[in-house]
Parts: C-alpha cells; sequence; structure tokens
C-alpha cells in the first residue's frame, strides 16, 4: 500500500494547475445515461474515482473512450471522454459496485427517466457519516415513481414515464438536487425544485444538460424551474475547475509559506473559503489565470467558521482549515454542521503536536508554535490531505498511510506540490 512522505520547513513557489472538479465529472459522467448520443466532456481529472465510475456505467452497456494526448498538449491537460450511452444492456447497479462510490448510486435518476426502470443496491456505510439516500428517493417518487425496497436494492419503476412535479427538499442536499434535475429532464411537464443545492457543480450540470437540449432555468439559486423534453442530445462541455482543489492549495502555501499561482481556478468558485483566508493574514489575489496565494513571514491569525451549504464555507474544506490553524497565533473554532464524523482527522493531527478540544460538532484549535514529523493515517479524502498540510509545516518526516483516499480526489498532489518545492514523494508498497 503506498504511502506518501513528506519533510517539512519548505517554502512553497511556482504555479500549480488546478484541475477539473471532481464533484462534476461524476454527475456529468452519469447524466450521459440520459441520451442515445455520444457526450464528450473535456477537463476530466484522472483519479481513482472517476476510472471507478468508468467501470460501473460500463456495467450499464456504456461505452467510454479516453481521447489521446494532442499535439502541444500539457501534463496538466485534463483528460476527454467520449461517453455513449447508446444502447443500455443493464438497469441494474449492483452491490459490488454501487457500495465501493456513493455518487454510483445517482444512476438512479437517468436510468429510471430514460429507460422506466431502475434497480440500485443501497450504497452502504460511509466513513464520515450516514449520508442517507432517503432524499434522492423522495424527489423521484414526486415524479411519480413506484419504490419500493428489496433485498437491500432500490426498485424503481415509471412505466408510463416520470411526471414533472413539485419537489421541496425539507434540507440543502446536492446529491437529491443532481438527481432530480436529471430525471426531471425527461419527465412529461414542469418540474419545481424548491431549497435546491446552489453548490457550482450543481448549475455545471444543469448548464451541459442544457446543451443536450434540457430546458432548466434557476440552477445555481434555491429555486430550479425543469421543464421536462421528449429526448436529449448529445453536447461538449467542458468541467468547471475544482474549488475544493483550489482551496486545498491555497491552505497548503498558507501552511508553508511562500507564493503560488493557482492556474485556470476562479475566485467566485470558493469566495467564502477565500475571505476565511484573508482574514488568516493570507494574501489572497485574483487574476486573469487564476488565483495568487501568498504567505511570506507573517504569522496566521486565528478564525472562527462553521460549515454551511455553498455559498458558505465548504465542508469538503474544514479538515485543510483545522490544520492551518494548528500553527496560528491563538485560538480558533470550526463547528461542522453537515457531517457528523467528520473529525476523525482531529487525533492525527495531534500526533503531529496539534492541540484541539471537540465538544459535539464543535473543534476548539489552539494554535502552537511547531508541529513535529509523525507517522499517520488517512481515514477519508479530506482528513488525508489535511495531514499532507500539516506535514508541509512540521519539523522533520511525516509518513502519511493509507493514501488511496488522496488519489480519489487529487490528481497527482505530490508532483505539483513537489513542482512548488516541497519535499515530498510517493513510497510504493
Amino acid at each position: 500500500m503506498d504511502r506518501i512522505r513528506i519533510v517539512g520547513g519548505r517554502r512553497l513557489e511556482g504555479a500549480i494547475a488546478i484541475s477539473g472538479a471532481k464533484n462534476a465529472a461524476l454527475p456529468l459522467m452519469i447524466a450521459s445515461l440520459l441520451t442515445k448520443d455520444t457526450l464528450i466532456l473535456d477537463n476530466v481529472p484522472r483519479l481513482a474515482d472517476v476510472s471507478l465510475l468508468q467501470r460501473i456505467l460500463g456495467n450499464h452497456g456504456v461505452d467510454i473512450m479516453v481521447g489521446g494526448k494532442r499535439p502541444g498538449g500539457k501534463v496538466d491537460d485534463g483528460q476527454t471522454l467520449h461517453i455513449s450511452a447508446a444502447d443500455i444492456v443493464d438497469t441494474t447497479a449492483p452491490y459490488e459496485l454501487v457500495s465501493k462510490m456513493r455518487a454510483s448510486f445517482w444512476v438512479l435518476a437517468p436510468l429510471l427517466a430514460r429507460m422506466g426502470e431502475a434497480r440500485v443496491s443501497m450504497p452502504g456505510g460511509c466513513a464520515i457519516g450516514t449520508r442517507p439516500v432517503d432524499l434522492l428517493i423522495m424527489a423521484m417518487q414526486r415524479l411519480g415513481a413506484a419504490i419500493e425496497i428489496d433485498s437491500g436494492y432500490v426498485v424503481a419503476r415509471a412505466p408510463r414515464g416520470l411526471k414533472g412535479g413539485e419537489i421541496v427538499f425539507p434540507k440543502v442536499t446536492v446529491s437529491g438536487t443532481h438527481t432530480a434535475i436529471m430525471a426531471a429532464s425527461l419527465a412529461d411537464g414542469t418540474t419545481v425544485i424548491e431549497n435546491a443545492a446552489r453548490e457550482p457543480e450543481v448549475a455545471d450540470v444543469a448548464l451541459c444538460l442544457n446543451k443536450m437540449g434540457a430546458r432548466i432555468s434557476g440552477a445555481g439559486t434555491r429555486r430550479i424551474v425543469v421543464e421536462g423534453v421528449a429526448k436529449l442530445n448529445g453536447a461538449r462541455h467542458a468541467v468547471l475547475p475544482d474549488r475544493i482543489e483550489t482551496g486545498t492549495y491555497a491552505m497548503a502555501v498558507a501552511m508553508a509559506g511562500g507564493e503560488v499561482l493557482l492556474q485556470n481556478t476562479r475566485a467566485d468558485l470558493l469566495q467564502a473559503a477565500l475571505d476565511v483566508l484573508t482574514r488568516a493574514g493570507v494574501a489572497v489575489t485574483p487574476t486573469n489565470q487564476g488565483i495568487r496565494i501568498a504567505r511570506n513571514g507573517a504569522g496566521l491569525d486565528p478564525v472562527e467558521v462553521a460549515t454551511a451549504p455553498f455559498p458558505e464555507f465548504p465542508t469538503d474544506l474544514q479538515a485543510q482549515l483545522m490544520a492551518l490553524m494548528t500553527r496560528a497565533r491563538g485560538t480558533s473554532q470550526i463547528v461542522e454542521t453537515i457531517f457528523e464524523n467528520r473529525f476523525m482527522h482531529v487525533q492525527e493531527l495531534v500526533r503531529l503536536g496539534a492541540r484541539i478540544q471537540l465538544q459535539g460538532e464543535r473543534a476548539t484549535i489552539e494554535g502552537v508554535e511547531r508541529l513535529k514529523g509523525a507517522p499517520v493515517m488517512a481515514t477519508d479524502l479530506r482528513a488525508s490531505v489535511s495531514l499532507v498540510i500539516a506535514a508541509l509545516a512540521a519539523e522533520g518526516e511525516t509518513l502519511v498511510n493509507r493514501v488511496y483516499h488522496l488519489d480519489r480526489g487529487f490528481e497527482r498532489l505530490e508532483e505539483k506540490l513537489g513542482r512548488c518545492g516541497a519535499a515530498i514523494e510517493r513510497l510504493s508498497g
């Protein structure tokens, strides 16, 4: 099993190209099930989750061709996927595949909308919380689907097609909003989605669906209206930049010190997180090429933050911010409101010398003068990268174990940081 070795104390200087957003690429790939025509996706990140979803879609008969390198192409260019779901051969998504990645449960919506039926395994447990699928099921029922649970599978049927309806989510749900707009795109009539997720990835999926012939308005707001159409066509769409990767590298630069240009990204995708960094004393400068992050010598100021749905501070950057605040001059407070088990990185940060106290959903971080390298273990995707951030400023050597979590969401992390001067390497086996 691979590990990552980091020797702390090196400043970061240079540029890091931000990849396409994993949280947009996955639902965009799933949306290919809505049409017989080919969907071409550019700027798709090279991640373990993307590769796994290719296998899952293949189980339904989807053909995926990965475009080769183009003349003059760069190593940081995302890949191009040509996805064809001309013939769906199986409407069942088995447990052995769905259990490996929760997002694959979302195939329920396009399979049901296009084929009139779907049988999808319940996704099973998750390291950072229960993350139930009841709101996704409710959304399909509001569109006229008959649903039953049979031996751990959700069996959904709409033999005469889905019907437009009103979907009111009792709480903001990104997965529920994604699946609702997919299903409603092929429903007969108009669907109104209230309390919809406003995340940029939702708007990106809606933009792609509209290119395919869907009629979706309001994506990116709390109220989305979808006028159903009889069929969708193929299209070409570039995945938007990954705001979580952007924020992660911004915090890495803030932790290590130095100046780095984060290329091919946009400040509006994560303004709340950038505002927190500014409050902490980090220089954040949007440019035509991306976002420039700098911290030259000055210490970090403590902050108080609560995670919340977009446009507020994202839960997917909570662990990274906590790592950063371990070196702040004073006491910081972070309240996690989205997932109940998303503090599992705390004990690993403590192994590096952090001082963190937990009380329910609140973490109190008392900044320390120095961290010291040690062996640590990743528990989930965002927790694992928080350990990398802490290690960049720790004295001596840190070994991060179970880095397969990292490979799910960060493309060539050690290479990107290494190019900017970090002493970081992957150890195989």
